[in-house]
C-alpha cells in the first residue's frame, strides 16, 4: 500500500503562485547608450521620452516543466513509502541465567543416564543442559561458572549455539576446586543489573556446600530477593558426604524458598530432565507480541524525476540558443 509519511507537505504546492502574485518583481538597472542629442532624435521621431523597462519572457515548455519539477520536489518531501504487510512476532520477556558448579567434585563419575551410561557429574548436566539451552527460542540466555570464584561464561544473549558452543568447552576445575554460591548468586544479580526483562531467573545447579564465598548464600538470596530475581535451585550432590563433596540441601531449600523459586534434587540423568521440565512449567516465558509493517522509502523517484527534467530544459535550452546563434551568424 502507497503511503505518505508527511502528507501535509502538500500546503507548500500554491507557494510559487503566492510569490508571484505577492511579492514585487525582480528589477535591475543595466547601463545604455548615452546619445548627446536625445532629445532632438526622440522629437524628430514623434515620441515622448519616459522611463523604460524590459521584461523579460519566459517560454511556455519553462513555465510547464518549472511547475513539474515543483510537484515532484513536494512529492519527495512528502515521504513517500511502500507499506507492507503487518509483520506480528512474539518475543521472550525474560532473561535466563544458568549457574553451573565447576569444582573438583563434578569430576565424579556416577551420573547415570537414561540410556544407562555412567558419566562424570559436569558430562551428564552437560549434556541435559544442552537440551534445555535449545529449548530457549525467545530467552536471553547467560552462562555463569562456579567454582572457587565464580564468573559469566556467556553474557546475555539469543545465540544459544554459540552458548552451547561455550558449555562443551567447559571442564572441571576452571574456577577452582571450592564452591561459591553465595558469590555466584551475587555475580547473577550484578549481570541481572541492565536487564530490563520483565522475569528474570537464576538456574543454579551444584553439588557442593558453599566453603569459598564471601557473601552468605542466605544473604545473596535476600538482595537477589529485593531486586527481583527468582532462583531456581538444583542439587545433585551426595548429602550424606563431607567436605566439598557434601551438598548441603538445606541452604539450596533456603534460597530457593527466599527468592520465591523451587528446589529440586536430582540423582540421574532422568531425574534433572525431569527437573528443568518442571522449571518450564513452573516459570512459562513471558510473551510480548511485537507487530510492525516493513516500509520501503520511494521519495527518490520525484525527486530524480525532477533532477532529470531540469537537465532536459537545461541541455534544450542551451541547444536552442546555439543554435539561434549559429543560425544568425549563418545569415550575417
Amino acid at each position: 500500500m502507497l503511503e505518505l509519511a508527511w502528507p501535509w507537505i502538500f500546503l507548500l504546492l500554491p507557494l510559487p503562485l503566492l510569490v508571484w502574485w505577492l511579492l514585487p518583481p525582480y528589477r535591475a538597472r543595466q547601463v545604455s547608450i548615452q546619445v548627446p542629442f536625445f532629445e532632438r532624435l526622440a522629437a524628430a521621431t514623434g515620441q515622448t521620452p519616459q522611463r523604460g523597462a524590459v521584461v523579460l519572457e519566459r517560454r511556455a515548455v519553462q513555465m510547464i516543466v518549472a511547475a513539474a519539477m515543483w510537484i515532484l520536489l513536494v512529492s519527495a518531501m512528502a515521504r513517500p513509502q511502500w507499506v507492507g504487510d503487518p509483520v506480528t512476532r512474539e518475543v521472550s520477556a525474560r532473561d535466563l541465567i544458568l549457574a553451573i558448579d565447576i569444582s573438583g567434585s563434578m569430576d565424579q563419575r556416577d551420573f547415570n543416564t537414561p540410556d544407562g551410561t555412567t558419566l562424570t557429574r559436569l558430562d551428564g548436566v552437560k549434556r541435559v543442559i544442552r537440551d534445555f539451552i535449545a529449548r530457549r527460542k525467545g530467552d536471553r540466555v547467560a552462562l555463569i561458572l562456579f567454582g572457587t570464584r565464580a564468573y559469566v561464561q556467556v553474557p546475555f544473549t539469543q545465540d544459544l549455539e554459540t552458548a552451547q558452543q561455550l558449555l562443551d568447552q567447559t571442564e572441571v576445575g576452571m574456577a577452582g576446586q571450592q564452591t561459591a554460591i553465595g558469590d555466584t548468586i551475587g555475580l547473577a544479580i550484578k549481570t541481572f543489573a541492565a536487564s530490563t526483562a520483565k522475569q528474570k531467573l537464576l538456574i543454579l545447579l551444584t553439588d557442593g556446600n558453599d566453603t569459598a564465598s564471601r557473601v552468605p548464600p542466605e544473604h545473596a538470596a535476600d538482595i537477589a530477593r529485593q531486586n527481583e530475581v527468582a532462583v531456581y535451585t538444583v542439587g545433585v550432590g551426595d548429602p550424606a558426604a563431607s567436605g566439598e563433596n557434601r551438598v548441603d540441601l538445606g541452604v539450596l531449600r533456603a534460597v530457593a524458598s527466599t527468592t520465591g523459586g523451587h528446589f529440586f534434587r536430582a540423582e540421574d540423568g532422568a531425574q534433572l530432565e525431569a527437573i528443568y521440565a518442571d522449571i518450564d512449567r513452573l516459570a512459562p516465558a513471558r510473551l510480548q507480541t511485537l507487530s510492525w509493517r516493513p516500509k520501503l522509502p520511494l521519495f527518490q523517484w520525484p525527486l530524480g524525476a525532477a533532477v532529470v527534467l531540469g537537465l532536459v530544459l537545461w541541455v534544450a535550452l542551451l541547444a536552442g540558443s546555439e543554435w539561434r546563434r549559429s543560425r544568425e551568424l549563418h545569415h550575417a
